[in-house]
């Protein structure tokens, strides 16, 4: 790994605004830069960019980041990647010292690269001469112009075809790409006789393959498995092709197969992408967030549709932000969309995709078809089926109030009545909103983590804080504890100290919401009022636990604790 700080001194000498501006024009606009943001399509700028905190925040997508996570994100680097960028533009040599792994990874996944553009050309000219292969394609309505498009090949009906392609069949790497399988002494291609879909990551590059047997063979697709450069659970098929689209419609389907992206873009519906044997996830999510304002779920219409869509829901409700549409369509019985738009045509199959039914009414549909809202506890039932699934609505508290109402309607409660039911307010801690939004109440520990960026010396003073589940308490006490160790740690190098920890999420949620603070922010007062009333909580929860108890089940330091909590209630 890269050391830490090393981290530190780049993003140090790193100017964020200067990372930016070589990709987005940016318009200075107080103490911030201002643009469209890069991430989602939008009429008037919001996408911050601060110099003073060097992070990044787009009030409409919710996209941020350091410089580091801008060139992952919207350049499409690699983490090693990005640091080798940066690291090159300021003039720092990334350390191979103590950290030998960081350039011998970059350099060991630069072959990996080139053993994945190898194999995809040699399928794509094994394409050319395999009838089997052709006919196939033909049957199923690919045009040649489709297959090249989509560079489709094919892997020969052998034990070794990529033996041809590499002079090094041996070669350990062509394993860690998961092209060659090696068993028991014995190696193997991993795909044979099957049509080849290469897919690639959003620069371009190949990174995996999804095979598809042509007869009634198992398993009907066969993916790469995971490597170091693929990972199933973030990548889509088909986004590289057609993320302009996307874009420009501001609107994405999410397909099942590789043959569905294919075909919907052949009949020119091509902002179609399909995940990569695996349900939606938050990285998918998070990335397709950032690029449109719509997302449309494609399922066929049987059980097994319908329980895929459901899980889709379920994973997609945390992501969901205001102003976000997510909406699911069922297709025909024994229909996908690739036989869909081949015997319907696209503007059918758009017309089906403007109908689709909107997340909250396909949540509300498939509870209250298991429940029997005829009689009082039936409708209760309903609100405690709701709970779960409103409480995840952690980022759109506008539906998720939108939501409770839907909710008190359908089961004959008074508003109030399902929030206490479900044990949700709709009103989750919130970011900062900028002017002209609903604003949000952040929660005390959130208040707490936010003051602790805007001034790390404070770490001295959250060292006694009472122990909680909740996420933002548990990442104020990581971060505390981390600058109370390394006080001289920068903003971004915490940013990106805890990247892919779970204390990411609220670290940078905190961090966005101090983009627009001013000079007239009263930090200290609030960090102060939170602290004291974290405290008094604390204490008047200690107060209640202990004196529950008999005086003499209590123990000496359980005693101390009780005088003491009862002497910090009374009032100054």
């Amino acid at each position: 790994m890269i050391p830490q700080d090393f981290i530190q001194q780049l993003l140090d000498r790193t100017d964020i605004v200067a990372v930016v501006e070589r990709y987005v024009p940016l318009k200075k606009a107080g103490a911030n830069y201002q643009a469209r943001c890069p991430f989602h399509n939008e009429k008037s700028p919001s996408f911050s960019v601060s110099p003073t905190k060097q992070f990044y925040h787009c009030f409409g997508c919710g996209a941020h980041g350091t410089a580091i996570t801008f060139l992952m994100e919207h350049a499409g680097y690699g983490f090693v990647e990005a640091v080798k960028e940066l690291a090159g533009q300021v003039g720092l040599q990334v350390p191979d010292d103590g950290s030998r792994q960081a350039p011998e990874e970059e350099t060991r996944r630069d072959k990996l690269y080139e053993r994945m553009e190898v194999a995809g050309r040699h399928y794509r000219q094994a394409l050319k001469t395999a009838e089997p292969a052709i006919a196939y394609l033909k049957k199923r309505g690919v045009t040649g112009e489709t297959a090249a498009r989509f560079a489709l090949g094919y892997a020969a009906d052998d034990w070794q075809p990529l033996a041809a392609a590499f002079a090094d069949y041996q070669d350990p790497l062509l394993v860690e790409a998961g092209l060659v399988i090696a068993n028991e002494g014995k190696r193997y291609d991993r795909f044979r006789d099957r049509v080849m879909f290469p897919i690639r990551n959003e620069r371009g590059k190949v990174i995996a393959f999804g095979g598809r047997v042509m007869g009634a063979g198992e398993p009907k697709y066969l993916n790469s498995p995971e490597t170091p450069l693929f990972h199933k659970g973030r990548e889509l098929y088909g986004l590289h092709e057609h993320r302009r689209a996307i874009q420009g419609e501001n609107r994405v389907l999410v397909v099942e197969g590789y043959m569905d992206v294919v075909m919907l873009d052949q009949y020119g519906v091509q902002n179609a992408v399909a995940t990569l044997g695996t349900a939606i996830t938050p990285d998918h999510l998070t990335r397709l967030l950032r690029l449109v304002d719509e997302i449309v779920f494609a399922f066929d219409g049987d059980n097994a549709g319908r329980k895929a869509a459901w899980r889709a829901l379920e994973n997609s409700l945390p992501q969901v932000r205001d102003g976000k549409l997510l909406s699911f369509l069922f297709l025909p019985e024994g229909e996908d969309p690739d036989s869909f738009v081949q015997t319907q045509g696209a503007e059918a199959f758009r017309k089906l995709c403007d109908k689709a039914t909107p997340l909250s009414d396909f949540l509300f549909a498939e509870l209250t078809a298991q429940t029997d809202l005829s009689s009082q506890e039936g409708k209760v039932r309903l609100a405690t089926l709701a709970k779960p699934h409103l409480a995840k609505l952690t980022q759109a508290p506008l539906l998720a109030r939108a939501l409770l109402r839907r909710l008190g309607e359908l089961s004959g409660l008074d508003t109030p009545g399902p929030a206490r039911a479900t044990g949700f307010s709709g009103k989750p801690a919130g970011r900062a909103q900028p002017a002209g939004r609903a604003a949000v109440q952040p929660s005390l520990w959130r208040v707490l983590l936010q003051a602790l960026l805007d001034d790390p010396s404070r770490a001295a003073r959250l060292s006694d804080l009472p122990e909680s589940g909740d996420i933002d308490a548990q990442a104020l006490a990581s971060v505390a504890a981390l600058l109370r160790e390394h006080p001289e740690l920068s903003r971004p190098a915490l940013l990106e100290h805890f990247r892919g920890k779970p204390e990411q999420a609220p670290l940078e949620s905190a961090n966005s919401a101090t983009m627009n603070w001013g000079a007239e922010e009263d930090v200290e007062a609030d960090f102060q009022g939170a602290l004291k009333s974290l405290l008094a909580q604390a204490g008047g929860s200690t107060v209640r636990e202990l004196s529950a108890r008999k005086p003499s089940q209590l123990s000496a330091q359980e005693k101390a604790r009780l005088l003491a909590s009862l002497k910090n209630r009374k009032p100054a």
